[in-house]
C-alpha cells in the first residue's frame, strides 16, 4: 500500500476533531429542513460552522490556498502487489463460471476481470436520494499489467456537470464489459447513475452485468465471521492492514468540513478508505473465487474448511444447484462444525433426500438428530415416513408418542401436530384390526 495518506494523521486528528464534532451537530439541524435544497443546507452549514472558533486567534488567518475543483488521481499496482494473503495477479486467474455463480448471472460466463470495473462511490450521505452528491469516485481495473486504482474528487459542488462528463468518456474509452462493487446493486449504482440522469448525461455502466459481491458474501461467510461489513471482511479473510481506516458514516462530515475550511487534510484519509475499500473488494473476490476450486477434481481445495463449505453449499443452495450444494454440505458435515450448522445442515440435508425419495439416507439422518428441538422435527419426520410410505402404522405411533412426551417441555404446535397425529393413527389401526 502506497503510505502518503498516513503521514501525520495524528496530529491532524487532534486538531480537526474538535471541528468534526461542531459540523456535525450543526448538520443535523439543518439537514430536517426540507424546504432546503442541498446546495442551500451547505451554505448554511458553511455559514454557521464558519462563524465559530475553536480558540482564541489573534490575527485573521491566512485564505485557503486554491483548490482543485475536480482531482484525478491514477496509483498503479504491479501485478505482483501482495494485498494481505492475496496477489494482485490472482484476480486475472478468477473464472467466468465462478463469476456467474457469484454473481448469480449467466451473463459471466464468459467473462473475466481484465475487462471488469471494481466501483465504491464516496458520498454526501448514506441515504441516497436525488440530494446525495457523490463526491469521490473509487475505480478500479486491470490494464497494462497493473491493477489500477483511479479516484475523481470533486473539489467544488459547482463543477459536478464536468466530474460527470469526465467520467463518461472514462467508462467509453476504456470500454469495461462489466461491474463488480459491494452492495453496489442497492447503493453505489443508482446513485451514480442519479447524477449522470441529472446532468442529463448517458450512463454506460447501466447496461453492463454486475457482480455485487455483498449477496454472496453473506452466503459465504455470515455464519462465520462477526458481520459482513467490507472492512471486516478484508481484515478477517484477506488478512488487510486497515488500522488507519476510518468510519464511513464519518466521511460526510469531512468533506463538509473540507468545503468549509479548504483544509485538504481531512480528505486524505477518505482517499486512502476509498483506495483500501477497491482493494478489499478484489481481494475478497479472489479469497471467494479460490472456495469454489474445491469443486474441481483436478485443483488442490486450498484450505477450505468446514465452514467454507457450507457457505459455498449456501450460494449453489440460492443457484438453485441442489446437487452440488448437497455435495458441499456433506463435505461439511464431515468436518467440526458448531452444533448449530450441523443441526441446519442435517435438516437441509434430510428435506434434499425426502424431496427425492431417497429414505436411505434421510432416515439416518433423522435418527442422529439429538438437541430437543432436532428430536422434535425429526420424530415428526420419522412418523410421517413410517404413516404415509412405508405403511407402518405401528412404528408411526411409537415416533408420534415419542415426539409428544418431548413437546410437553418444548413446542405448542409440535405438540398439536402429534396429538392430532396420534388421534388420526390410533382410527387407522382400529380400522385396519375391525374393518371399520
Amino acid at each position: 500500500m502506497d503510505d502518503k495518506f498516513k503521514f501525520q494523521r495524528i496530529e491532524r486528528e487532534l486538531r480537526r476533531r474538535s471541528r468534526a464534532s461542531s459540523v456535525e451537530d450543526a448538520w443535523d439541524r439543518i439537514d430536517k429542513d426540507d424546504d432546503l435544497s442541498v446546495k442551500e443546507k451547505l451554505e448554511k452549514l458553511i455559514n454557521l460552522t464558519g462563524a465559530r472558533k475553536t480558540h482564541p486567534s489573534p490575527k485573521r488567518a491566512a485564505p485557503p490556498p486554491p483548490r482543485d475543483p475536480i482531482l484525478v488521481t491514477d496509483n498503479p499496482y504491479p501485478l505482483t502487489t501482495r494485498y494481505g494473503r492475496t496477489q494482485i495477479a490472482e484476480g486475472l486467474a478468477v473464472r467466468g463460471d465462478v463469476l456467474k455463480c457469484l454473481a448469480k448471472d449467466e451473463a459471466f460466463a464468459d467473462l473475466d476481470l481484465s475487462t471488469a470495473l471494481f466501483l465504491d462511490l464516496e458520498t454526501t450521505g448514506l441515504a441516497g436520494g436525488t440530494g446525495t452528491v457523490a463526491f469521490l469516485v473509487g475505480l478500479g481495473y486491470y490494464r497494462d499489467d497493473r491493477f489500477h486504482v483511479a479516484q475523481y474528487f470533486l473539489g467544488e459542488m459547482g463543477e459536478e456537470g464536468r466530474l460527470i462528463d469526465e467520467l463518461g468518456r472514462f467508462f467509453r474509452e476504456m470500454e469495461f464489459r462489466s461491474v463488480v462493487t459491494y452492495n453496489g446493486k442497492a447503493f453505489d449504482l443508482p446513485l451514480l447513475e442519479t447524477r449522470f440522469v441529472l446532468q442529463r448525461r448517458a450512463f454506460a455502466l447501466s447496461d453492463l452485468p454486475h457482480l455485487d459481491l455483498l449477496f454472496s458474501a453473506r452466503h459465504l461467510w455470515k455464519h462465520k465471521h462477526e458481520n459482513c461489513r467490507l472492512s471486516h471482511l478484508a481484515q478477517q479473510i484477506v488478512a488487510a492492514e486497515r488500522s488507519e481506516d476510518i468510519p464511513s458514516a464519518e466521511i460526510p462530515f469531512r468533506y463538509f468540513d473540507y468545503l468549509r475550511s479548504g483544509d485538504f487534510s481531512v480528505i486524505e484519509p477518505i482517499l486512502y478508505h476509498n483506495q483500501e475499500d477497491i482493494l478489499s473488494l478484489l481481494g475478497l473476490l479472489i479469497a471467494a473465487a479460490k472456495l469454489f476450486v474445491a469443486d474441481r477434481e483436478d485443483e488442490a481445495p486450498g484450505g477450505v474448511d468446514a465452514m467454507d463449505m457450507f457457505g459455498v453449499g449456501k450460494v449453489f443452495e440460492n443457484l438453485k444447484d441442489l446437487e452440488r450444494s448437497v455435495a458441499y454440505f456433506e463435505r461439511a458435515l464431515a468436518g467440526n462444525l458448531p452444533d448449530e450448522l450441523v443441526v441446519a445442515i442435517k435438516r437441509k440435508l434430510s428435506e434434499h433426500f425426502k424431496r427425492n425419495a431417497d429414505w436411505d439416507k434421510a432416515l439416518p439422518l433423522w435418527k442422529k438428530m439429538t438437541s430437543l428441538e432436532d428430536q422434535l422435527f425429526s420424530f415428526r419426520e420419522l412418523a410421517m415416513y413410517f404413516e404415509h410410505k412405508a405403511k407402518r402404522l405401528e412404528d408411526a405411533m411409537k415416533a408420534a408418542e415419542e415426539g409428544l412426551a418431548l413437546a410437553v417441555n418444548g413446542s405448542s404446535d409440535y405438540r398439536l401436530d402429534f396429538e392430532h397425529r396420534l388421534v388420526r393413527l390410533e382410527a387407522k389401526l382400529l380400522k385396519r384390526k375391525t374393518g371399520r
